[in-house]
């Protein structure tokens, strides 16, 4: 028998499933282009230090921020998860900040750092209207819920 799911084990027929939370969506879309800006911001400061000793490690740095942020999507259902997010983005900040400080070209890498600026607002977006978003949902699949209880009582007295 193939591997199974604890969802899939514990699925029965008729069972409707709770809504996915929008709230981790969001962080994980955050994350991900995170992830891109960080690939390419690493690219470009290795290209503007192609010939001093530390490119490659600036370049390898800015890459395993980025695989971190794409492994973050996966603990986001986790009480880590977000706290974690929180993090990386004080870490994605201070990437742009150190590496202004020791490369050569140290007024056009601190440009990247309004980008950064930019997605840490993301994420705080994301997290916070993600959660509201979240409590809307599940407000009205319990309405739901309620009423399919309600209309199935009915059908059962009639």
């Amino acid at each position: 028998m193939a591997w199974r799911s604890r969802a899939q084990r514990e699925w029965e027929p008729g069972q409707v499933r709770p809504p996915r939370s929008v709230k981790a969506l969001f962080a994980s879309t955050v994350l991900c282009l995170e992830a891109a800006l960080m690939v390419f911001f690493g690219l470009a400061a290795w290209g503007l230090n192609q010939n001093e000793w530390y490119a490659w490690w600036i370049f390898a740095a800015a890459c395993l921020v980025a695989v971190v942020c794409v492994a973050l999507c996966a603990v986001l259902h986790r009480p880590i998860g977000y706290p974690a997010g929180w993090v990386m983005q004080g870490i994605i900040v201070a990437t742009f900040v150190g590496v202004a400080l020791i490369t050569s070209a140290g007024l056009i890498v601190p440009l990247a750092l309004l980008p950064g600026l930019g997605f840490a607002a993301c994420w705080w977006y994301a997290v916070s209207r993600g959660a509201q978003i979240d409590a809307e949902k599940m407000e009205r699949y319990r309405a739901e819920e309620e009423l399919a209880a309600e209309a199935d009582s009915e059908e059962n007295t009639t």
